[in-house]
């Protein structure tokens, strides 16, 4: 019973071991220790080998109670991958990446050795689910994030997203408030003069509204007229600036500063509120003390989403001034197409005013004014060169 490639004799059971996935793997053969046992094992050996060679391997045909099958299922690298992305990313994102796991991606793939997850089987699935392509993408995108993880410890495993493509639909255009528009905001009666003010302030200062839910008056200069953005707050969480460069102080215009002035009257002198703000590692939690600028005008309390925003207050004050609703978001739309409009304002300043990373921003989203307001080359050369 010696001399079978594949098979050895251990403890009197017969095992058949072999390499897969660049790790060598052991299994036990049922059976008592006999000489037909081994020509068996070594049958299923050769049968292994030859299927692996062909990429055809199906452990869990051969070995159904395996302990490895566990050990390589997707689930469990899906389960690993949201571990170690936890302390990678913001609470928000993390929402979303756990979501898209739990909801779309276990109840299919859980179970399955993720070298086994067939690429056709894959795409077809994708296919099949009633989602956008932008959440279609960010599925296969955790989908292909986990098959990379589970071939760091097996090479050879093949990847099934390889060649598995989701178009998106080019973005929606900024929507922007117009001058017209813009004063039958602001000139609209209301019994909630505080929400107001913050929608005035944000058409005239383009933050995020995860910037502005957060602004406390530690953070303003009502003197100087300086502003500095700390913090945000998403997903029921205060965490510092979406990106270092996010982070940023700059001088107040007119309309801006006026709205925080008359603010200050209803919140500037109320006690701070304690909370803890989460840092760029997503793990360091720090601890401040805060007054907080807008508040939730009916509950008496902090503005602490944009739910109450929208809802509550924009789309019925939007409606009273006959202006087609648009969410708050589009504000920092607004401020950003003013600027351009005005056709005196650098880009590079608009940049550091909004908090981008870079220029690409502005030229993607707002290409549009900035074509508007660009001086007529091509007119200034022909007058130059006398061509006409």
């Amino acid at each position: 019973m010696k001399g079978l490639k594949g098979v050895e004799v251990r403890g009197g059971a017969v095992r058949v071991h072999f390499r897969y996935n660049g790790r060598l793997c052991r299994e036990t053969i049922p059976g008592p220790a006999n000489k037909r046992a081994v020509e068996h094992a070594h049958a299923i050996a050769q049968m292994i080998r030859h299927e692996i060679r062909n990429g055809t391997f199906n452990y869990a045909k051969y070995f159904p109670e395996s302990s490895s099958l566990e050990g390589n299922s997707f689930g469990r690298y899906l389960d690993t991958w949201l571990d170690l992305k936890q302390q990678k990313i913001a609470p928000g994102t993390m929402h979303g990446y756990r979501s898209r796991a739990e909801v779309h991606i276990r109840p299919r793939w859980g179970k399955i050795q993720a070298d086994m997850i067939d690429p056709i089987d894959l795409e077809i699935w994708l296919n099949s689910l009633p989602l956008k392509n932008k959440t279609l993408r960010e599925v296969l995108s955790i989908i292909r994030q986990v098959i990379a993880l589970f071939r760091r410890r097996n090479p050879d495993a093949r990847d099934p997203t390889t060649g598995i493509t989701i178009a998106l639909p080019d973005p929606e255009d900024p929507d922007p408030f117009t001058r017209a528009e813009i004063q039958a905001i602001l000139s609209q009666d209301t019994d909630r003069p505080s929400e107001r003010a913050m929608i005035e302030y944000m058409i005239w200062d383009g933050p995020r509204v995860s910037e502005a839910i957060a602004l406390a008056w530690e953070d303003i200069d009502l003197t100087t007229g300086e502003i500095t953005y700390r913090r945000s707050r998403v997903m029921n969480q205060y965490r510092v600036t979406k990106t270092r460069r996010s982070k940023r102080t700059h001088k107040l215009l007119a309309p801006a500063l006026r709205a925080l002035r008359e603010q200050y009257e209803i919140t500037g002198r109320l006690r701070p509120t304690p909370i803890e703000v989460l840092d760029r590692d997503n793990r360091t939690l720090r601890k401040q003390k805060v007054r907080f600028v807008w508040m939730n005008t009916r509950a008496g309390t902090p503005m602490v989403s944009d739910d109450y925003l929208r809802d509550s207050f924009f789309k019925p004050h939007l409606k009273a001034a006959g202006v087609p609703y648009r969410g708050p978001g589009q504000c920092r739309h607004t401020f950003a197409s003013q600027m351009l409009s005005s056709g005196i304002v650098p880009i590079p300043w608009l940049v550091e005013h909004m908090g981008h990373v870079n220029t690409e921003m502005i030229y993607r989203r707002y290409a549009k004014w900035i074509r508007e307001d660009a001086p007529d080359v091509a007119g200034m050369i022909n007058a130059k060169l006398s061509l006409s």
